[in-house]
């Protein structure tokens, strides 16, 4: 158990979700707690920087299109053909958006100099396991596909998100492994595991914004019965192997019901003989890389992540 205290930005977001008065994110429909992500975004949120050219595209998807938000760097690393990293929002596959992780990709794309590629996969409950799974598969298949007309180098491609986001980069790696040839997966406090209670989901159960009820409300919306939460595609710690995955950076928070979870995998891939940096965060919450106006590390770790991503993709 960390002896690190909770930041001081971090705890100045507890006491604005205090002030909002909003009731539980468990108590909740999925309308409201997206109405509610997306109040909190200006407070929450530096302002959106400039890049070099932003884009919104669609894929051919399992159900329809699928919208893409494809990000230029304002100072590309090379001219011509970028590498990218694909990209998938976090919000427990039921939350978030294109416009709830816009800053961060701006950010991620100009400070790795590469493209970035954010993919709005269906949300449950409207769409349950594993549609969001079979989108986020589906676009990094397409952008593969059609690097040279997205002007991308198919060579350097990577997949990346936060919380649920790093679930479904986790397993695009896995699905797409000997198939596409991704040079890197950048995991920021992932969800990984959706089986076993780990002792910082005791321990973190009432810190905001994640709780370990909201957990459970995000995993009753998305996947529902028990009998599925031990598939790969739900929980990728529990694939049958991991030898063969791109190497990765997984970053953790120390005050997150994911924390463990997110350390075992780095573990797991380690095992297998997997590349892994780890960088963990002592004194934050889950889903402190999106709060950037509020928590100064936030913006450390986002250039931490630029930082690995740009050297992955060299």
């Amino acid at each position: 158990m960390s002896t690190t205290p909770l930041d001081p930005g971090c705890l100045q977001v507890h006491a604005l979700y205090t002030a909002a008065k909003r009731p539980p994110l468990e108590l909740q429909t999925p309308v409201e707690a997206r109405e509610g992500m997306r109040r909190s975004r200006p407070f929450l949120q530096p302002d959106a920087p400039d890049v070099g050219a932003l884009k919104n595209i669609t894929c051919p998807g399992p159900a329809g299109p699928i919208p893409l938000r494809l990000y230029r760097p304002k100072s590309p690393n090379r001219s011509g053909e970028t590498g990218a990293l694909i990209y998938y929002h976090g919000g427990g596959w039921v939350i978030g958006d294109l416009e709830s992780h816009d800053v961060l990709c701006r950010d991620l794309a100009n400070q790795s100099g590469e493209a970035v590629i954010s993919v709005d996969y269906r949300l449950a409950p409207e769409h349950r396991f594993p549609a969001a799974v079979d989108d986020a598969i589906a676009a990094a298949r397409w952008i593969s596909a059609h690097a040279v007309s997205l002007e991308l180098d198919a060579s350097r491609l990577a997949v990346g998100g936060d919380s649920a986001g790093g679930n479904l980069a986790a397993v695009v790696a896995l699905a797409l492994r000997g198939e596409v040839p991704l040079r890197f997966q950048l995991l920021i406090y992932p969800a990984v595991d959706a089986v076993q209670k780990w002792p910082s989901t005791t321990r973190n159960a009432e810190v905001l914004p994640l709780t370990d009820r909201a957990m459970v409300w995000f995993y009753d919306h998305y996947a529902g019965a028990a009998d599925v939460r031990s598939d790969w595609r739900l929980s990728p710690l529990r694939a049958a192997s991991h030898a063969g995955l791109p190497p990765a950076i997984i970053m953790t928070a120390g005050y997150d019901v994911l924390m463990d979870e997110g350390i075992a995998y780095a573990d797991v891939l380690e095992k297998a003989g997997v590349a892994v940096t780890r960088k963990h965060y002592a004194g934050m919450i889950h889903g402190f890389i999106g709060m950037g106006k509020m928590v100064e590390t936030a913006n450390t770790a986002t250039r931490d992540a630029s930082a690995a991503l740009k050297a992955a993709l060299a």
